[in-house]
């Protein structure tokens, strides 16, 4: 179908606000003008109106128009568009007759008009524009300024709103413990005379390095909230020397250092077990993996294929002299400044912890122990805050920073991430969440949010069995067939 171009690109017209003119529209203009073919879009900085009208069936009396200005409206903001007019005889040739075509509206003699007028108009883009709607403002007029009552009818209802996922995220409670079992790790470097197992208290640093065994054996003790069980205690001699005399000194060491706690404290025999590591080559690879190693050592990758190289297990005599003989100078650096660390104790002291019943108490743990929390204590605590605060989102990362590789704690953390809108740290948590149906939804809203919504939808389509992912299916859909259209037609003429 042929059509009549009318092209109207121009800058703004900046109009009175039509606010209460808007909120009250009359009837439409009879007969009517149809409307077809409307767009609206915006892009970049300017937002863009194209429609066809067919105005074939007006009719006007020679001496009258109707003209008809498209309006951008949000309560009183107000942007009025290029006008156009519809006019009888008389009053077209007066406009065709006019020399200042600036400030008339482009008219079409009633009548004449045999094809569509295509109307294109753009404007600068404002925010308040995103959820306004396009009207048109109808008045007829006449000679010597008798004119009648504009009306004003809704065209559109414009949606340039960004369309953003929101998460409707699932928690799941974590299991409560029946018996909180808690446990304190340490380590401590005993000093020995070279080649002897016996104890000296007041030997070298013994003093200071006793003390931290007792002390922590003694905070236990004391805090009403614990109940002390048990210590395990495990020596490590280093890798100088025969492998059978270093298991003798571990072993013996380890058994001289338990029964010197034991007699102190009159333990019962099994209240402290023991286990020893002959040579700590585990520490050993631990340091030549090290940046200081790497600035220290000539030549740290030699040391680490011995260490690691599987011709040497069972047969750490051969590792040590292989080392000693093809790196000699960083052997002497190792056996002076490496190998006392690694003859050492690491104790566990085992406790078990009361349980807290109240928000109140839980609060005042997480302050002062947070260690001695379950994880559905810290759920319990985050239930009874607001949603999103503070007070939540850190109930949730402590809980994360106590347990991390516990998939319900990393779940948990996730969705708190997830309804802040911090999908970073989501991404980080929920990849040790586990797979779950309710970590499988959390990932599906995760890709959502990062607008990947063929991802979400193909995990979403797995777990149908969890409500919420129905709905985050329909939520999807809504967002991805909206896409690209920014209005909601209300009327088809005017």
């Amino acid at each position: 179908m042929k059509t009549a171009k009318l092209t109207l690109i121009s800058s703004l017209i900046f109009g009175s606000a039509f606010g209460a003119a808007a909120d009250s529209m009359t009837a439409k203009v009879n007969p009517s003008i149809g409307i077809q073919n409307f767009d609206l879009r915006k892009d970049g900085n300017l937002l863009l109106l194209d429609m066809t009208l067919d105005a074939a069936k007006l009719r006007m009396s020679t001496n009258r128009e109707m003209v008809y200005t498209p309006m951008i409206v949000n309560g009183s903001d107000t942007v009025r568009m290029r006008p156009f007019a519809v006019a009888g005889k008389n009053r077209f040739f007066s406009h065709v007759r006019s020399d200042d075509n600036t400030s008339e509206p482009v008219a079409y003699r009633a009548g004449q008009i045999k094809e569509p007028l295509v109307y294109n108009y753009e404007i600068p883009y404002a925010e308040w524009m995103a959820d306004g709607r396009v009207e048109f403002e109808a008045q007829e007029r006449g000679c010597c300024s008798k004119n009648g009552k504009a009306t004003y009818v809704p065209v559109a209802q414009i949606d340039l709103v960004p369309k953003n996922y929101t998460p409707d995220v699932v928690y799941v409670t974590p299991k409560a413990e029946a018996i909180k079992e808690r446990q304190i790790n340490a380590r401590a470097y005993i000093d020995f005379p070279v080649n002897k197992i016996e104890i000296y208290p007041d030997y070298r640093r013994n003093p200071q390095e006793l003390k931290k065994i007792l002390a922590t054996i003694d905070s236990v003790r004391a805090d009403e909230n614990l109940t002390f069980k048990s210590i395990h205690i495990k020596g490590y001699a280093s890798p100088e020397g025969s492998y059978a005399n270093n298991t003798r000194l571990a072993k013996g060491r380890t058994q001289t250092l338990a029964d010197y706690v034991r007699n102190l404290y009159k333990f019962k025999r099994d209240v402290i077990t023991t286990s020893y590591e002959p040579e700590d080559w585990a520490g050993l690879e631990e340091y030549v993996k090290s940046e200081a190693a790497q600035r220290t050592l000539t030549n740290p990758a030699g040391i680490l294929a011995i260490i690691t190289d599987p011709a040497y297990r069972g047969k750490d005599d051969a590792r040590e002299a292989a080392i000693k003989s093809k790196f000699p100078k960083d052997y002497q650096f190792l056996l002076a400044e490496v190998y006392p660390g690694l003859r050492h104790s690491d104790y566990a002291v085992n406790f078990t912890v009361r349980s807290y019943q109240t928000p109140e108490e839980i609060a005042d743990i997480m302050k002062k122990a947070p260690q001695n929390l379950s994880p559905s204590e810290l759920f319990v605590y985050a239930q009874s805050v607001t949603p999103g605060s503070k007070e939540y989102n850190e109930a949730f990362e402590l809980g994360v920073k106590l347990w991390p590789n516990d998939p319900v704690v990393n779940l948990n953390a996730g969705n708190a991430a997830l309804m802040r809108g911090d999908t970073a740290a989501a991404a980080k948590y929920l990849a040790k969440a586990g797979d779950s149906v309710e970590a499988q939804y959390a990932r599906a809203t995760l890709a959502a949010m990062e607008k990947d919504y063929d991802k979400a939808n193909s995990i979403l389509n797995k777990i149908q069995q969890l409500p919420q992912a129905q709905a985050a299916e329909k939520q999807i859909k809504t967002i991805t067939e909206n896409k690209g259209k920014h209005f909601k037609l209300l009327t088809d003429k005017i």
